[in-house]
């Protein structure tokens, strides 16, 4: 599980890390993961040639398949949202299309099913900025997801780039004094009173370039949320706050863990993971 690794073809720093983490993804795990999680801004300004780099970074990563969620980087500075839509869902197709995998993606909100546990990915419905819009179609969208999916009385995994707000932190992990700044924006309050309904939901979230700590976990309501690292930007905030880290998520029938690692380095940091109990 990733965030917000910005790649950009001018910021050299981030390319080490970058590169050595698509190494351990590729050499380093052991056997196949099921899935590739990442939480957004995936680009730095979501041109052709930054995902193509990806793409042949990413080509032979030991997956089954990735699910990509679209951040604010990858969108913002584009004209025409339908070319950003086109753009980043062909990123994604072709990914998938490099592993083996069948799944294909059309727009920036989906749901995908591993093993029985559903993941419904949230994404902006036009250009913004730093926030996301969720549309109400696509808020009534994701009730009926959460709707069917609970029927299985399994976890329920919900990806989105920005995480709600006054949640991890905010609005000071954003440094900024506005109640909503850093946050999803103005569906907040509609997006948690989705989520509150139905139990055992996890959301996935990134966009706040904050270190594994006190800000990564909480419980909101009846549902977990979970806010990842920056994988290529120095963190901040966090207990530990190095660059390339990220999750590997393991889902049991008592528990979901989040197992913390540096895939800059390849190793796990198992004093900074999280163990949630299915309830």
């Amino acid at each position: 599980m990733w965030a917000d690794p910005q790649f950009s073809n001018y910021i050299v720093k981030r390319t080490k890390y970058f590169d050595a983490a698509c190494e351990d993804v590729t050499y380093n795990i052991d056997g196949k993961v099921d899935a590739m999680l990442n939480a957004g801004d995936i680009a730095e300004n979501g041109l052709l040639c930054e995902y193509q780099y990806i793409s042949e970074k990413l080509a032979s990563a030991r997956t089954k398949c990735f699910l990509n969620a679209v951040g604010n980087h990858d969108v913002r500075l584009k004209a025409s949202y339908k070319k950003t839509v086109k753009n980043f869902t062909g990123f994604t197709n072709d990914l998938n299309k490099s592993v083996g995998s069948d799944f294909t993606m059309d727009a920036f909100h989906y749901s995908y099913e591993i093993n029985g546990y559903r993941f419904i990915v949230l994404g902006t419905d036009r250009t913004e900025f730093e926030e996301s819009y969720i549309s109400e179609a696509q808020l009534c969208w994701l009730d009926a997801q959460l709707t069917e999916a609970s029927k299985t009385g399994k976890p329920i995994f919900v990806m989105i780039h920005q995480p709600l707000k006054w949640t991890h932190g905010l609005p000071d992990t954003w440094g900024s004094p506005i109640n909503s700044a850093g946050s999803v924006g103005a569906q907040s309050d509609s997006l948690k009173y989705f989520l509150n309904k139905y139990d055992n939901v996890f959301l996935i979230t990134g966009h706040l370039h904050t270190g594994i700590g006190k800000y990564t976990y909480e419980k909101i309501g009846n549902f977990h949320s979970i806010n990842l690292p920056s994988l290529t930007i120095d963190n901040k905030d966090g207990e530990c706050n190095d660059n390339g880290i990220g999750f590997v998520m393991e889902v049991y029938d008592s528990h979901v863990l989040f197992r913390a690692r540096n895939f800059a380095k390849g190793v796990y940091m198992p004093e900074y993971n999280i163990d949630i109990p299915v309830e």
